[in-house]
Formats: C-alpha cells, sequence, structure tokens
C-alpha cells in the first residue's frame, strides 16, 4: 500500500486506514510520516516504510513546499516493489509515481490527479500558500519550470499504472482529461452504525441551528454562510480550525459560533442540528454523508460531488450560486420538517464501508 503521505488526519487518512484494515499484513510505503502518525503505525503494527523525507529538516510543515525541488518524484520512485505482485496506491499527488516490474498490478485509488501541478493557480490561492497571493506574477514564474517537469513526470506515471480507481465522477473526468485513461469508480464510506443512529433520535436539542464542518481555508467559502446567516438572523454553528479563522471572526455576528476542533461533541452537534449547511466544491465529501446519516438533511452549493450523495427535495437541497444571496434564498424557504430522518439515513447508507471493501477487494485480485 502506498500513500503521499501521513501527515494529516482527514478523508484521505480514513480511506487508507480502512485499506489498510482489509489488507493488514500489507507494508505501507509513504514519502514522510507526522509523529502522531508514527505513533498511530505503531499502536496498530503497521509495518510503515518512509522515504529520505523524513529526514528533511521541519518535514511536517514544509512537506508540501518540498516539491518544488521534485523530491517527491525521487522519493516514490527510489522504493523498490520488485518482490509484490500488487501494489494499491492512494493518490492526490505523487504516489502513484512508483515504479514496479511490468508484471505487477499497480492499482491506483486516486482521489484526484495532482491540481497543484495541473490548475496551479487555483490550488496555490485557494490552499493558503502564503507566498502566492502577494507576489503572484513572480510566483508563477519560479513555479512553471518544476511544475512543468512533475507534470511531464506525472503523465508518464500515470501510464505505468494498471488500472485507475476514482472516488467520484469528478475526478475521473480529470484522470480522463490529463493522463487520457479510463477509471473505474468506488466512492468512500460513510460509517453509518445504530449507536449514531440511536444519538440522532435522543440528543436533538430545542435550540435551531444550522451547522458548518470544515476546515476554515478561504476556498470552503464559508464566509457566504455567515453573511447570509447574520442578513437573515439565524444560528449557525461552525466546527472547524484554519487559517481563515480571524478573517471569519471578524465577519461574524452574536449568532455565529465558533466551536473549534470540536471532534469530541461532533455528533452531538450533527445529531442537533436544523441541517448541514455545506459551501464548498468538492470532488466527493463525505461530512454531507456524515450529516444524512445522523438523518439531518443537507444544504449544499450545488457542484461537485454532492450531485452524487445528496438527492434534492428528499435529504437535502442545493443553491447553485456560490454566493451569500443564493443561499440565503434557500435558507429563507428551508422547512427542516419537509426531510424524513429514514430517508436521509437510507442515503447514507447507501455509501457504507462494506460496499467500499467488496469493490476494492475486487479490484485487488492479482
Amino acid at each position: 500500500i502506498v500513500c503521499d503521505d501521513l501527515i494529516q488526519f482527514g478523508g484521505a487518512e480514513k480511506v487508507f486506514l480502512a485499506i489498510h484494515a482489509m489488507w493488514p499484513d500489507a507494508p505501507v510505503y509513504t514519502s514522510v510520516a507526522s509523529k502522531r502518525w508514527l505513533d498511530i503505525c505503531k499502536e496498530k503494527k503497521i509495518d510503515l516504510h518512509t522515504s529520505f523525507m523524513q529526514k528533511l529538516p521541519f518535514v511536517e510543515k514544509l512537506n508540501r513546499y518540498y516539491f518544488i525541488f521534485l523530491l517527491h518524484i525521487f522519493a516514490f520512485e527510489s522504493f523498490d516493489f520488485t518482490k509484490y505482485d500488487v501494489v494499491l496506491s492512494l493518490s492526490a499527488r505523487f504516489a502513484h509515481f512508483i515504479i514496479t516490474k511490468p508484471q505487477t498490478k499497480h492499482i491506483c485509488y486516486m482521489h484526484s490527479p495532482g491540481r497543484m501541478f495541473w490548475e496551479p493557480v487555483d490550488y496555490f490561492e485557494n490552499e493558503s500558500f502564503g507566498f502566492f497571493k502577494p507576489i503572484k506574477a513572480l510566483s508563477k514564474l519560479v513555479l512553471s519550470l518544476p511544475l512543468s517537469v512533475i507534470r511531464a513526470s506525472d503523465y508518464a506515471a500515470a501510464h505505468r499504472v494498471s488500472l485507475f480507481i476514482a472516488n467520484s465522477k469528478t475526478p475521473r473526468e480529470r484522470i480522463r482529461k490529463y493522463y487520457g485513461q479510463n477509471a473505474a469508480i468506488v466512492y468512500p464510506f460513510c460509517e453509518v452504525k445504530k449507536r449514531e443512529i440511536e444519538v440522532s433520535a435522543k440528543t436533538a436539542t430545542p435550540e435551531k441551528y444550522f451547522l458548518i464542518l470544515t476546515r476554515l481555508l478561504s476556498w470552503k467559502r464559508v464566509d457566504i454562510a455567515i453573511d447570509a446567516c447574520t442578513k437573515l438572523g439565524v444560528n449557525l454553528k461552525i466546527i472547524g480550525v484554519g487559517p481563515a479563522l480571524g478573517e471569519l471572526q471578524k465577519k461574524a455576528s452574536s449568532n455565529i459560533e465558533f466551536l473549534g476542533y470540536a471532534e469530541d461533541k461532533k455528533d452531538e452537534l450533527l445529531a442537533g442540528c436544523t441541517a448541514l449547511i455545506n459551501t464548498q466544491k468538492e470532488d466527493f465529501g463525505i461530512v454531507p454523508l456524515e450529516a444524512m446519516s445522523f438523518g439531518k438533511p443537507v444544504i449544499a452549493y450545488g457542484e461537485g460531488g454532492v450531485l452524487e450523495t445528496v438527492v434534492p427535495g428528499l435529504t437535502g437541497e442545493f443553491f447553485y450560486e456560490q454566493t451569500a444571496e443564493s443561499l440565503q434564498n434557500v435558507l429563507q424557504t428551508f422547512d427542516a420538517s419537509r426531510y424524513k430522518s429514514e430517508d436521509c439515513i437510507k442515503q447514507a447508507e447507501k455509501f457504507n464501508r462494506e460496499r467500499f471493501v467488496t469493490q476494492m477487494q475486487g479490484f485487488a485480485q492479482p
């Protein structure tokens, strides 16, 4: 099993842990791992192999900048996979750059082709790279050479892959566009447990509030939800941390509450909310499914993965312009009583872990 890195703990990392649980004896290769992940792997007895990049200074903070020096290409190409019949890479950037024997089956579960080198302007402006915006023209000039090299290497690496599996339709289209390759689709999973359904039934509070659960980055457009809820005077609770927190707090009125990381309260807040608000465009997005698993409808910006998970009129509604006004129009007429919790839960159950495991095991046969 090969993954880009083990530093954050989000949806991609949950997929990694699920994949490893399917093949617990499989060694894991990655470029770098944080101390937290080194401890997790030790606790779970995961046979982890990191690259030479693990020894670089401040690697947890600077890992995303080291691509400028092409280090990730060398890191993944330096691993030796000659003794393996099947290799499964989980890639959103570099994991599929590995080199295997011609007879080895290399399956790539791709979250997306690397947006930093195929869609660089959008990526660097949106992902809080502090150096990019103030010196945009110079940044583009400095990055142009390494990005050209990476794109050429990425295209070549993609044609060493035996089979691509995309996590939704959006990355499948990118795989087709940038690599000229076809891809199957296996959606990520959402855990729907009886315990969660019971929590949903018992912890709903009299307080009415909408909920946002996301990392606070500028491209997530949490600002439009703050503006819309401020104008309407409705309560909004925000779970999440990130570099955009300060600017968002400046915009917020007294009916907007920032709860920070709040992982220990997430289930209770999801179970008690009127609806989840999803303001960003994501390739898939697991949070809307988590809300539906608690029987809660979703109000989402109608682009990207939510078009494959949220059923308008049954499990939520879309607003089709990424503006406060468009969201405000939906909130004004939103009636939570129109949505049955059992419909939301049933929709979330379609994306269960068992389905994910069965499909992935089917593709991974030698």
